[in-house]
């Protein structure tokens, strides 16, 4: 269980994630957050107190996503003034910080009840980076099955145009162009048809609502307009075309989805991006579990694709592993958390036996 020292020392974690992705404004919101949080609010006690892992957990990424939801409805001017980059003074940021978060105390709190939800669309390149290497192997049809799909705007992968290293795949005339700075190895060349996308979320965010859709885009950190600019276009995509999207635990929506039946020629892929951190244990124990007693064959083959971190080497790693075929997961690429840059890796791949478990990847 951790204490108040460790759940203030996981603000200055996250300044320097920040900090590493070019994020200068959310990294001095973070830094000044664990100065000024006291025990005069709610919100204030509730984080102090954390119960849990608080960097796992994201719960200064929940906070100062609230933060950024007042920013961007105008609801404080002083706020504003710091989220703008106007005001850069240490003590300047954590004074109109912590006067924020007791005056806004009732609307803050709620913001601490989940996790920040999936919101970046470009995460899509390392995904689709996993699906061509499936491709390869199984062939173009892919049916995508998505846990933690939040709005869905992975769901819609399908639907953009990706320019990965050259290789280019997806509609032309897409709507949402997805170019990464690409780093080392190309991956492989191949046509991918997503003839089915499903998704399950344990708090499915409805784009259609505009209170939502604002939500969503408080996630995004205020230094990413590229990152909000896309958003939109993703949010107006699923909009106008929608997802199959429900309500659900991951487990159990997996279990089922593995036991129906499956077309011929179709690869089932069960695909997540950044979401098994969130899973409790016996959760992600069932998901193994059921992979692996899932029945593959030549006609009806399976894939999982994920991108998760490894927080153990401080990376984004993009893991592929395909049935039938006794291959462990492969480590095919790694990846900026939000999709600006992919890099391909060269084989042979990593392809040593992986436990996965919360917020990294341990060798058996």
């Amino acid at each position: 269980m951790a204490g108040e020292a460790e759940n203030r020392a996981a603000f200055a974690v996250q300044a320097g994630y920040c900090g590493a992705m070019a994020a200068p404004v959310t990294a001095r919101v973070c830094v000044a957050l664990g100065q000024a949080l006291d025990r005069t609010s709610a919100t204030g006690r509730r984080v102090l107190d954390w119960p849990g892992e608080p960097v796992a957990d994201a719960v200064v990424l929940r906070l100062v996503g609230g933060l950024h939801a007042l920013h961007r409805a105008s609801a404080d001017a002083d706020l504003s003034q710091v989220f703008d980059g106007v005001v850069t003074d240490e003590a300047a940021v954590a004074a109109t910080l912590g006067r924020v978060v007791r005056d806004r105390d009732a609307a803050l709190l709620p913001w601490l009840d989940g996790p920040p939800q999936t919101n970046e669309a470009a995460r899509s390149a390392g995904l689709m980076t996993g699906l061509l290497h499936l491709a390869t192997r199984f062939g173009p049809r892919v049916e995508v099955l998505e846990i933690g799909s939040s709005a869905g705007l992975n769901l819609m992968l399908g639907r953009y145009r990706f320019d990965l290293g050259g290789v280019t795949v997806g509609p032309e005339d897409a709507a949402v162009r997805i170019v990464p700075e690409w780093r080392g190895v190309a991956p492989p060349v191949a046509t991918v048809d997503v003839v089915g996308a499903r998704g399950v979320d344990i708090a499915p965010v409805d784009v259609g609502d505009p209170a939502q859709a604002a939500r969503l885009e408080a996630y995004v950190w205020v230094d990413a307009q590229e990152r909000l600019a896309r958003l939109a276009a993703a949010i107006g995509e699923v909009q106008r075309v929608g997802v199959d999207l429900v309500q659900g635990d991951a487990a159990d929506w997996v279990e089922a989805r593995l036991a129906e039946p499956q077309a011929a020629g179709v690869t089932r892929v069960l695909m997540h991006s950044v979401v098994w951190q969130y899973l409790p244990a016996e959760g992600r124990a069932r998901i193994v579990a059921a992979m692996a007693a899932a029945r593959a064959s030549v006609d009806r083959p399976l894939g999982w694709v994920m991108m998760e971190p490894n927080r153990d080497l401080h990376r984004h790693e993009v893991r592929v592993r395909g049935w039938p075929g006794e291959t462990p997961m492969e480590l095919v690429a790694l990846t900026h958390a939000h999709g600006a840059w992919v890099e391909g890796l060269a084989p042979p791949y990593e392809t040593r036996d992986y436990v996965m478990r919360r917020g990294a990847y341990e060798a058996d």
